[in-house]
């Protein structure tokens, strides 16, 4: 039987935090963690230790530059303590909000107690819903802390408890409430709200690599729909997403997906693209899944004429070996002029149409016409730079700003909104001149440096008064044109980055073409919403590529 033996939380210098056992006697955080840093990073989530008596497992989580322990001395689910250290994450975040520092835990150890007691008793999981949590553990507020520490009657017990008499008591639960929770186990009791809104984000991340030639190699989308319940009472919700081929081409699109549990499948597994739930209070992540923009058929030359129209809003492309002694690389920047524009996103009028008239399907289409052009935002272009490059003696971008550190082992080339939009269909160029490592002479250096331009002859007196060359030119002109050094060009072959990356985002556009079609609220079967309810309904959004878009060289 799979069983959680302890937690352990460790700060940004691996400095044990927190450690709470559950059960048995598991080895301390101080053993195990020289034995985790042993491993060659990157690590795995899952390190067996067989040094340890008796041999451990140990399942490890980094969130937040905090460290999650959980050994476990029996054989288990993998997925299931991962899982669990994940909302013990989540759970402490809802508490002591992002990001997850040290010091908070320190400071609000009481509640951290409290919320590890709920999640887990004896090493069996029991409650690990934030709004469920929210219900059985004991917060106080920033008053409750003041009036507790001058030794006034304050609404946690436990700051005052000689003053039980005055004390302000916690209301109690209704009755229909049990200690393990509500009859509906991610959503909390006596929801109450003055305004009743409901908020759907479709967050996108863009990951493509293409070839020397353009051609895509591969093109994934992976996606998450995040929503935002603000109504009170238990609402019943319908969502419906489209994809520009229509429903039918959602289940084809969205491939491995993932969904909250307030999800009813058997809707899903009936009619595609429709999901039907009653959702927790607050932000939670509705469903997760993954497309494959290339489809299903494999590339290969005789079909290469059928390679889907990506139609990315920004892609690169890198040459290298220029310049007469090959020291030179050059990148260019092209982005889509469909998303080149004024501003981003959806406009204030199209967004308060979408969200007044989502019900409606064909009210969710117009607004989205409405929409102004989608804009590429946050745009940087990414070279990685080999170790052996001494220096990059000139950087000439056409648009933007370029910089280099050779201890940052990547040259950046960023480009501001505005210029964005003035790049244009010739795109955007950056030159490089790269020096490789000091050579024996001083003619190698000044070549490497990329001062192409210049004669570095050496010269002997004459009595006669004249200057006579004693070494010629490595470069030769022949019928005008300048003959490249073949031994410099391979010398600085392996000076030349081998591949780039670009990240943007993109507000108003999602690579997979998927689109919220409808959001209904069933009146009839919600309970406690009052009569005349109509939430406010909004729709976002986001395409977000860190760099996703990679093309090789």
């Amino acid at each position: 039987m799979s069983a959680i033996e302890a937690l352990y939380i460790l700060d940004e210098h691996n400095k044990p935090t927190l450690e709470h056992v559950y059960t048995g006697h598991p080895p301390s955080a101080s053993t195990l963690l020289p034995l985790y840093l042993a491993h060659p990073s990157p690590r795995s989530s899952l390190i067996y230790l067989p040094s340890t008596n008796p041999p451990t497992l140990l399942f490890s989580v980094l969130q937040d530059r905090l460290l999650f322990f959980s050994p476990c001395s029996v054989d288990t689910d993998p997925l299931f303590v991962l899982e669990f250290i994940h909302r013990v994450a989540d759970a402490l975040e809802e508490f002591l909000g992002s990001p997850l520092l040290a010091s908070k835990i320190e400071n609000s150890y009481d509640v951290v107690a409290q919320v590890l007691a709920e999640m887990c008793d004896g090493g069996s999981i029991n409650t690990t819903e934030a709004n469920v949590l929210r219900d059985v553990v004991e917060t106080s507020t920033w008053m409750g802390k003041l009036l507790g520490g001058v030794g006034l009657p304050s609404s946690s017990p436990a700051l005052n408890a000689s003053s039980s008499a005055f004390a302000l008591q916690k209301p109690s639960l209704p009755p229909t409430t049990l200690a393990s929770g509500t009859a509906i186990p991610w959503r909390r009791s006596n929801v109450r709200h003055t305004s009743n809104e409901l908020y759907v984000d479709i967050v996108e991340t863009l990951s493509v690599t293409l070839a020397p030639s353009g051609r895509p190699l591969s093109a994934f989308a992976n996606g998450s729909i995040a929503f935002t319940c603000k109504v009170s009472g238990v609402p019943e919700l319908l969502l419906t997403l489209t994809t520009p081929s229509g429903r039918t081409g959602v289940e084809r699109s969205m491939q491995l997906p993932v969904f909250h549990p307030c999800v009813r499948l058997a809707r899903w597994r009936e009619q595609p693209g429709t999901l039907s739930f009653v959702p927790p209070d607050g932000r939670f992540v509705l469903a997760g899944y993954e497309v494959d923009l290339l489809g299903d058929q494999p590339l290969t030359t005789s079909n290469k004429s059928k390679v889907p129209n990506l139609n990315l809003p920004a892609t690169v492309s890198v040459q290298t070996g220029l310049g007469s002694y090959g020291a030179d690389f050059e990148v260019r920047l092209n982005i889509s002029t469909r998303f080149v524009g004024n501003s981003s996103g959806l406009s204030s009028s199209a967004m308060s149409s979408l969200s007044n008239n989502l019900n409606r399907p064909s009210a969710s289409r117009a607004a989205s016409g409405d929409a102004k052009t989608p804009v590429v935002e946050n745009l940087v272009v990414s070279i990685p730079i080999p170790p052996t490059v001494r220096n990059i003696s000139d950087l000439r971008p056409s648009k933007g700003e370029a910089h280099w550190d050779p201890g940052d082992g990547a040259l950046e080339w960023r480009l501001a909104a505005k210029e964005v939009a003035s790049v244009g269909s010739a795109g955007a160029v950056l030159r490089c001149t790269v020096v490789g490592p000091a050579g024996d002479e001083d003619v190698e250096d000044a070549a490497a440096a990329g001062m192409t331009n210049l004669r570095v002859d050496t010269y002997d007196y004459d009595e006669s008064g004249a200057y006579q060359s004693s070494t010629p030119d490595t470069n030769t002109v022949t019928n005008g044109k300048i003959e490249k050094d073949v031994g410099r060009v391979k010398q600085n072959a392996v000076l030349m980055p081998t591949s780039a990356t670009v990240s943007f985002s993109v507000k108003g556009w999602l690579p997979s073409g998927i689109k919220v079609d409808s959001l209904n609220l069933d009146i009839r079967k919600s309970k406690g919403l009052g009569e005349g309810v109509r939430p406010y309904k909004g729709v976002k959004y986001l395409t977000v590529s860190r760099g996703g878009v990679e093309a090789r060289c």
